[in-house]
């Protein structure tokens, strides 16, 4: 049974092989990323584009990553100024079967496709899902522009949330050091060459 490090290693690199973009927070750890998270096609979050931050426990895969929204999103379990997402499949029911493809494939996605308006962290944003529909697309739409998409000037919001998903003292600071919420992303095959050639895979 291969050890917690090497199954976290191979499921950043695993990660890092889809068409999802991953930047390392700091160069000597792959326990601590951001991820850049597009919203899924057929919803009101189609062509935004968030920062996720991922934070691995000592314990992943048998205990579930801390993932927060950096840039700001509308929705019912999603805090709107913590990034803090609630969702069972995270933060209860996680399973060491699943790895972080399935995160960013299958239970974000279909979280911003189906909230839970009975179980919300932004209550606001729950209640007006529930009354008026309507005005919530219209709502959320408006975040995607305003806050979550790369040609608006509101892009770097982000720096002004507290973003990271875990209480570690120094993530502050490595993100708002960053010029813009999305620049560093732009190649992460170096990163992956290295994971690669230190790993037996």
């Amino acid at each position: 049974m291969s050890s917690p490090s090497k199954r976290r290693d191979a499921d950043v690199l695993k990660l890092m092989m889809t068409d999802h973009k991953v930047s390392l927070a700091k160069e000597d750890s792959v326990a601590d990323f951001f991820v850049l998270f597009e919203g899924p096609s057929s919803s009101p979050y189609e062509g935004g584009k968030w920062r996720v931050h991922v934070v691995l426990p000592i314990q992943y895969p048998f205990k579930s990553p801390s993932i927060g929204f950096c840039n700001r999103i509308y929705h019912p379990n999603i805090d709107e100024a913590s990034g803090t997402v609630c969702l069972d499949v995270i933060n209860q029911t996680w399973s060491p079967m699943y790895d972080l493809v399935n995160i960013f494939d299958i239970f974000l996605p279909q979280l911003l496709k189906y909230p839970n308006s009975a179980d919300p962290l932004n209550s606001s944003a729950a209640s007006l899902y529930s009354s008026d529909q309507e005005s919530y697309l219209r709502k959320v739409r408006e975040y995607v522009l305003t806050f979550a998409s790369t040609d608006s000037d509101e892009s770097d919001d982000w720096k002004s949330i507290s973003s990271h998903p875990s209480s570690t003292d120094d993530s502050e600071d490595d993100h708002s050091s960053s010029d813009d919420a999305f620049s560093d992303f732009d190649d992460d095959g170096e990163v992956m060459e290295q994971m690669a050639d230190s790993m037996e895979i």
